[in-house]
């Protein structure tokens, strides 16, 4: 399978995005040593070739730069996000916290049915490779707390900042 991956600038640093052949999104995480090991493994489970700058990623970057401006509050693009089973049902419920809202991994497990795995919501809400598109940021500690955020906790409260403010990130 060959993978399209891309780096590009957003107002809050780097991204690195990655699509599979037929367009979907397979990882989009903030620069880093967490992307690079997470596009490691995608690559590794696909024995992938591996297509720098590939403009198959044009869309994300695209709607992702609309998101930063205050253009768009919902993405409309292919996902195809590695996971158990378990991993995927989370990364959907994500999909279903509305723009400006927030929810606590509390009441994420509860939605999923199970509101004894807070903690496995957690794991799997860290494990979400596909950042922003998968809202991840929008889930908080039940205090109301800005809880765990592979891209950093100041990243995390930008973006639940851009997305109350409904306006453009400086």
């Amino acid at each position: 399978m060959t993978l399209h991956v891309t780096r590009f600038d957003t107002p809050l640093g780097g991204m690195l995005a990655a699509v599979d052949g037929a367009g979907a999104v397979r990882l989009l995480e903030f620069a880093g040593p967490r992307a690079e090991a997470s596009l490691a493994r995608e690559c590794a489970a696909d024995r992938c070739e591996r297509v720098d700058g590939g403009g198959r990623c044009g869309p994300v970057i695209d709607q992702t730069a609309a998101y930063f401006a205050g253009e768009r509050t919902e993405f409309d693009l292919p996902l195809a996000p590695r996971g158990t089973e378990f991993q995927r049902r989370v990364w959907s419920e994500l999909r279903r916290i509305p723009f400006g809202a927030t929810l606590s991994y509390r009441e994420l497990a509860a939605r999923l049915g199970s509101p004894e795995a807070v903690r496995a919501v957690g794991g799997a809400n860290g494990r979400n490779p596909i950042c922003i598109i998968v809202p991840c940021h929008r889930v908080i500690g039940a205090d109301g707390s800005l809880t765990g955020y592979g891209g950093g906790i100041e990243r995390k409260a930008k973006l639940l900042a851009l997305e109350s403010a409904q306006g453009v990130l400086v």
